[in-house]
């Protein structure tokens, strides 16, 4: 959870409506004595409306499983409605394929709130639209633009220019349509295998005439605009459809002066914001935007964070391999800015306690283990990354030697050292998973 951007309560949230932590010590402090918030605020979400004909054709491909080889993965399999459009097993990855014994090569991220995700582009650290430069701008700029340059502390990009935005864990995809399409035809998920295979299932699926209806009859016979159709109503559905953005949390109605957070969330919220401590607020953003919308909990970067290695997905049994994120090997377009490899998109955190995968290859199974890991990592890495046959620990293992400094070594509380006091104690741990809690989308508001 560390910072890329300082996040510092009051300073940091400028004019944010209603100025929810203007005051964070005074307001927590009085929130204490009835868990409301003392500075409610109003926020927008968008109204619920009947789905249109596109986002129903939508929903109807969604819930297709004949579109897989194995007739029985469709994407509401990996993304399942009752577990906030994330996967519902316990295991690291899903498994795909024709006979459902392939392995995902990473977690399954959630699909909610992705709506108010940005493309991916590579530009200054400053979370402003009209600041971000696209990949062509940056080859423009040349490679010692965006070059890592060694300081003390670790290691900073030049000019603070940062990845952001994007679809899946390296942000390969810029669009829901896009995004739609890459486990339909991955090998390991849908394996729908080829466009012309995926295009025959849709003319003759149920819901055909519904392209018809929309398009025309010509549709039908045009491969590419049928697929890219197929998949822009997927998309659609995702947009439309509330539940894929529900806003509903408890801690989205404390925000509003409609909950109350007990002692222990209020503990956690304020660790969770703590730039010294816990610092989760400096990438899983805490405050509502300046215009009224809810938080999205990510600032939608991305961090090296040298997670350990996952013995459990099949492709670490080669030791050769490496997930590089932005890197590679699953888009090749950012490959040669090294800088960049072992960064992985940063997650919303809502609805993160109905999870049993963390990180991108789902190494840590449980939230005390992704805490024990951001409190640890430095201090007692012997605690997170297992030991050589000689008995040193090995530190980064899932990541080459020479990209161990693309790892953040300067943010809180990732700036300790082997021996200094761990950020967190074991209570403030249970406190910010109390806090956690809180994002998780259903509550029901108290009358």
């Amino acid at each position: 959870m560390p910072s890329r951007t300082l996040w510092l309560l009051g300073a940091g949230l400028l004019s944010l409506a209603g100025a929810v932590f203007a005051a964070e010590t005074r307001g927590l402090a009085e929130a204490t004595q009835s868990g409301v918030n003392p500075n409610p605020v109003q926020l927008y979400r968008p109204q619920a409306a009947p789905l249109s004909a596109m986002a129903q054709l939508g929903k109807a491909i969604f819930f297709d499983a004949s579109l897989s080889s194995s007739g029985a993965l469709s994407c509401a399999s990996c993304h399942s409605p009752d577990h906030a459009y994330g996967p519902p097993n316990d295991g690291p990855v899903m498994l795909g394929g024709a006979d459902l014994t392939r392995q995902g090569a990473r977690a399954v991220p959630s699909l909610t709130y992705l709506e108010r995700q940005p493309n991916f582009s590579i530009g200054p650290d400053k979370g402003d639209d009209d600041n971000i430069i696209d990949l062509a701008q940056m080859a423009a700029l040349g490679q010692q633009a965006a070059r890592a340059t060694k300081t003390a502390g670790g290691t900073k990009a030049s000019a603070n220019i940062v990845p952001q935005g994007g679809l899946f864990w390296d942000g390969r995809a810029d669009t829901l349509q896009d995004q739609a399409l890459f486990p339909l035809l991955d090998p390991n998920e849908m394996d729908g295998g080829s466009a012309e295979i995926v295009v025959e299932k849709l003319r003759h699926a149920p819901y055909a005439e519904r392209f018809v209806e929309l398009f025309g009859a010509g549709v039908l016979k045009n491969q590419r605009l049928l697929i890219a159709e197929a998949m822009f109503a997927v998309a659609r559905y995702q947009v439309e459809e509330p539940g894929f953005h529900p806003y509903t949390s408890k801690y989205d109605y404390w925000l509003e002066g409609k909950a109350r957070l007990s002692e222990s969330e209020l503990r956690g919220l304020r660790l969770f914001n703590d730039p010294d401590k816990a610092n989760c607020a400096g990438c899983h953003t805490s405050a509502p935007t300046r215009d009224g919308l809810p938080p999205m909990f990510t600032d939608h970067q991305y961090e090296a964070l040298g997670a350990p290695r996952n013995a459990a997905l099949a492709g670490n049994k080669d030791p050769g391999y490496f997930d590089l994120g932005i890197c590679g090997p699953h888009r090749t377009d950012v490959s040669e800015q090294t800088q960049y490899c072992g960064m992985f998109l940063t997650p919303t955190l809502r609805n993160t306690a109905t999870r049993h995968a963390f990180f991108h290859n789902g190494v840590f199974k449980t939230l005390e283990e992704v805490l024990e890991f951001y409190n640890f990592r430095d201090t007692n890495p012997e605690k997170v990354f297992p030991r050589a046959a000689d008995g040193t620990v090995r530190k980064y293992d899932d990541l080459p030697q020479k990209y161990h400094g693309n790892v953040d070594v300067i943010d809180p509380p990732f700036n300790r050292r082997p021996g200094d006091k761990p950020a967190m104690t074991e209570q403030d741990g249970a406190d910010i998973i109390a806090f956690l809690k809180t994002l998780t989308d259903g509550y029901q508001v108290e009358n």
